[in-house]
């Protein structure tokens, strides 16, 4: 009996257990390494929470700055695909255009001034009132403003009121008299721009107010208020339009050319008026070669010439000469001023190189014109003169 027992006892060896009665188990790698860490279990449930939460805000990021690229290049190449022009600047900035017209569209403030004109004195009374609303120009959410008034018929003649110190809403009540015959009344614009005055730097414009005087009922005194735009780029000065004719006949290498008249000129003088002459030159493979003037016209905008000037100008140079057609002012006292000119050729463009390509076209027959006059900076560019001296005349 003895030896049964102890062979079953041998046999089903007990399992071991703890005090309470439950099994024990080898911990987990995992459970291991948590178990090592220094933290109590929910600051270590924190930390994996906000890693988590990091994790997802930069997935978010990543997918969102995927979808914008996307969408940009769809709408940068739908654009594209619209575009029918041919400039290279509309396709390097096809969104430009949008980019002014938002910047135009900006509130600029609104100006009130007034208007009269006397008849018998043929002087324009404008009165700048005041402005209202003025965009802020200075980081102090503030302006100071002023006015510049000018007629763009005489655009040296301009006249500014004060500055008002930090106002957005400036009473100016201040009038200026403008010389103006009414014939030109229709051919001119009055131009009121409101700038911000700055000490140190260049003064800002924050709108301007244009106003065209043909549409202007002078029988009345006017006074209104108007919203104020964006200011013109540019300012192109009106110097004047000039009539002349050209007559080439290549068997006898005549070119004749007939100053006829020329009018609207620049006012040159204090008392509005101008004494103009006009030079005719040639110009030959960009030098200098011949040159002829008028008479000069006294006290006149309107000068009436009909002089003819003749120039020996072989057939087989006719490509490779420029004709310039100056309008000059003549002083007396000081230097001679320059009003404008024009120049014709092969190399010329637009309504000049048709003028001379209608002469050479009709050998014999003169072809008048009228042009109107540049800057003497702008035609002395194109020409791109060479030495100045005098070419001999080449051989036939």
């Amino acid at each position: 009996m003895a030896s049964k027992t102890s062979s079953s006892t041998m046999i089903a060896s007990p399992v071991p257990t703890n005090a309470t009665g439950t099994t024990t188990a080898q911990p987990s790698f995992i459970e291991g390494i948590i178990n090592e860490i220094p933290l109590p279990k929910w600051a270590l449930i924190a930390i994996v929470v906000a890693a988590g939460l990091v994790c997802i805000l930069i997935l978010i990021c990543i997918i969102k700055c995927c979808c914008c690229k996307k969408k940009r290049k769809k709408k940068e190449k739908l654009n594209l695909v619209n575009f029918n022009g041919s400039t290279t600047a509309s396709l390097v900035q096809p969104d430009m255009d949008d980019l002014e017209s938002g910047l135009e569209d900006e509130k600029r403030g609104r100006l009130q001034y007034s208007l009269e004109y006397n008849f018998r004195s043929q002087e324009m009374k404008v009165g700048v009132k005041q402005a209202a609303d003025l965009k802020a120009m200075d980081s102090g959410g503030t302006s100071d403003p002023y006015v510049i008034v000018y007629l763009t018929s005489d655009i040296k003649k301009k006249y500014e009121t004060k500055v008002y110190r930090k106002m957005l809403n400036p009473v100016f009540n201040e009038s200026f008299t403008f010389q103006i015959p009414q014939a030109e009344m229709s051919e001119s614009t009055l131009v009121m721009q409101v700038y911000d005055f700055n000490r140190f730097a260049r003064h800002d414009i924050i709108g301007e107010v244009r106003l065209p005087l043909s549409n202007v009922d002078l029988q009345h005194v006017m006074e209104q208020w108007n919203e104020l735009v964006a200011a013109s780029k540019t300012e192109q000065e009106h110097l004047g339009e000039i009539c002349f004719s050209l007559r080439y006949v290549p068997t006898t290498s005549k070119l004749t050319v007939v100053i006829l008249e020329a009018k609207k000129l620049k006012k040159m003088d204090s008392h509005g008026l101008t004494d103009p002459y006009v030079k005719v030159q040639l110009i030959l493979n960009k030098r200098k070669w011949k040159k002829k003037k008028t008479s000069v016209k006294k006290s006149t905008l309107s000068p009436y010439f009909n002089e003819a000037f003749v120039f020996d100008v072989p057939f087989s140079q006719i490509q490779n000469v420029d004709l310039v057609i100056a309008v000059w002012d003549y002083d007396k006292v000081t230097k001679n001023e320059q009003i404008g000119k024009v120049f014709l050729g092969c190399r010329a463009t637009g309504n000049h190189l048709r003028h001379w390509s209608d002469m050479l076209a009709n050998p014999r027959r003169p072809i008048a014109q009228w042009h109107s006059l540049q800057s003497a900076e702008e035609v002395d560019n194109a020409l791109g003169l060479k030495t100045h001296f005098k070419l001999p005349l080449p051989s036939r």
